[in-house]
C-alpha cells in the first residue's frame, strides 16, 4: 500500500503545476481498499464552480491513465 501511495503522490506532482498556475492545488488524502483516491482541492480550486470538472476531466482522467488500478478520484473537504 505504501508503494501505491508514493506512486499516486508522484502522479499528483505532475498535475500540480497546472493547478498552481490558476492559483489552486491538490493534496493527497488517501486511497481506500476500494481503490478510490481521495484528494483535497485547495487554493482557488476550493469552492470553484469548475472544480468538479477539474476533478473528473482533469485529475481523475490523468491519474487513471497513469495508474489504471485506481477506480475513481473523489474530493473531500
Amino acid at each position: 500500500m505504501q508503494q501505491l501511495q508514493e506512486t499516486v503522490k508522484k502522479i499528483l506532482d505532475q498535475i500540480r503545476p497546472t493547478l498552481q498556475r490558476d492559483g489552486g492545488d491538490v493534496e493527497f488524502v488517501g486511497i481506500g481498499s476500494d481503490q478510490v483516491l481521495k484528494v483535497r482541492l485547495t487554493g482557488a480550486c476550493q469552492g470553484c464552480p469548475m472544480s468538479r470538472i477539474t476533478l473528473k476531466e482533469g485529475i481523475e482522467k490523468f491519474v487513471k491513465s497513469e495508474l489504471p488500478t485506481i477506480r475513481a478520484v473523489e474530493a473531500v473537504e
